[in-house]
Formats: structure tokens, sequence, C-alpha cells
């Protein structure tokens, strides 16, 4: 949404479901120091799947990608290339 000099939204959201009743309190809640729950790096990245590059080939080929749905992904990829 536009604003005017005067901090009020123009348009049809004027009064209407707006976040801030002016720009002022929209800049001082940016302004507030940020609150981290955990001051570490967070949880670690979930490893990537070793599967996923034959999952890949599964879908690309609708004959597989059908199987899989009907009996899992493994099966249908072991039927059409062999062992996973």
């Amino acid at each position: 949404s536009f604003f005017f000099a005067d901090g009020k939204p123009s348009g049809a959201e004027s009064g209407k479901g707006t976040a801030f009743k002016s720009k002022k309190e929209g800049s001082e809640l940016m302004k507030r120091p940020r609150r981290y729950v955990d001051q570490g790096q967070g949880a670690p990245a979930p490893y990537p799947d070793p599967l996923e590059p034959k999952r890949e080939v599964c879908e690309l080929n609708p004959n597989c990608d059908e199987l899989a749905d009907q009996i899992g992904f493994q099966d249908a990829y072991q039927r059409f290339y062999g062992p996973v």
C-alpha cells in the first residue's frame, strides 16, 4: 500500500485491516532489537536424501512414477532400473 505524507494509507485499504496506524509505528517496530530463541547456529541442516537423484529419474518416467504412487518408490524404481 502507498502512504501519503501524513502517514495514512491511500486507496481502499484506508482504515481496514492495516498492520500499523502510521509509518512511525512501523518504523519503531523495525528498530526494536530482535530476540533470538537460540544464540547458537540453530538446528543443523538435514542431510540430503541419497535417493533423491533416483527419485527424480523415476518421476521423469510416467510409468515408473505411476507405479511408485501404487507400490512405493523403491519397488517401482527396482522394477524399471534394477537395485536401488
